[in-house]
């Protein structure tokens, strides 16, 4: 369902009932007649719904975490926050930026209508921007030619679709101006070939068994997800044109299973 498509259309069917009953309807009604339901109703809605349509189209869209790819940095079943306007001022429905604010940087977490199908919200880690030269091998990342630090945290466990405990390595990574986890399987490949599909800007990336090199072409980004070797991102489907661009993660403001987590920063 196209959640923004239903609001926007909520709001046309109230607010032309609301105009419509300003202007025509109720200049033939007599002083103590009331409000047919149709009428009633729809005028009763509309101040609400064009404040969380407007809330929710230029400020702040809540999402839930739905699967493991962000894992350690978001859990299943956190429900985030996104800031809708630091990467510009885009109109609802359509998604068009009208205003440059902020360009998204190396580090941050993005909200992106998936490429591949732009019906559906994904949610991963900026890691190359438009230019930028893309480096994945052994598990090492390398941007620029510049090797990405990292620090090593520990051991890292977690339940994996209910069905047991996978164990990781737990790392701190710097990458521009942010640090952040990431977890790595050293039992799974860090690339697996049978899963790069065929997408735009193909080309611009090479594949092997150890990883790949991808260059970012202009008016795109590349991404990863922190649970490495458990995410489908960039290296399998492609960039993120900039049109596709939502917004910027920053808070976890619920999560039913772990109260601890409720104002966490991202």
């Amino acid at each position: 369902m196209n959640f923004p498509l239903v609001l926007f259309s909520l709001l046309i069917i109230t607010g032309s009932i609301w105009l419509l009953d300003y202007f025509v309807f109720r200049h033939n009604r007599t002083a103590n007649e009331n409000e047919p339901w149709w009428i009633e109703y729809p005028k009763s809605f509309f101040p609400i719904i064009l404040i969380v349509f407007s809330l929710r189209s230029f400020v702040i869209e809540p999402f839930k975490i739905p699967s493991g790819s962000m894992i350690p940095t978001l859990q299943v079943g956190d429900f985030i926050l996104v800031n809708k306007y630091t990467y510009g001022i885009r109109l609802p429905v359509i998604n068009k930026k009208v205003m440059d604010i902020n360009e998204p940087k190396r580090g941050e977490v993005m909200v992106f209508r998936y490429p591949e199908d732009p019906s559906i919200d994904y949610i991963k880690r900026i890691i190359g921007l438009p230019g930028d030269t893309v480096i994945y091998r052994n598990k090492q990342l390398i941007i620029n030619g510049v090797p990405i630090k990292t620090k090593y945290q520990g051991e890292y466990k977690y339940v994996e679709s209910g069905l047991g405990y996978v164990y990781t390595d737990h790392f701190k990574e710097f990458l521009g101006d942010e640090s952040y986890m990431t977890i790595i399987n050293d039992d799974v490949p860090g690339l697996q070939i049978s899963g790069v599909r065929q997408f735009i800007h193909r080309e611009n990336c090479t594949y092997n068994r150890t990883g790949f090199t991808c260059v970012v072409p202009e008016g795109n980004y590349f991404t990863l997800g922190d649970n490495r070797d458990s995410s489908s991102d960039s290296r399998y489907w492609g960039f993120v044109p900039e049109q596709n661009i939502v917004g910027k993660a920053f808070m976890i403001w619920w999560n039913f299973n772990d109260f601890d987590r409720i104002g966490l920063s991202i």
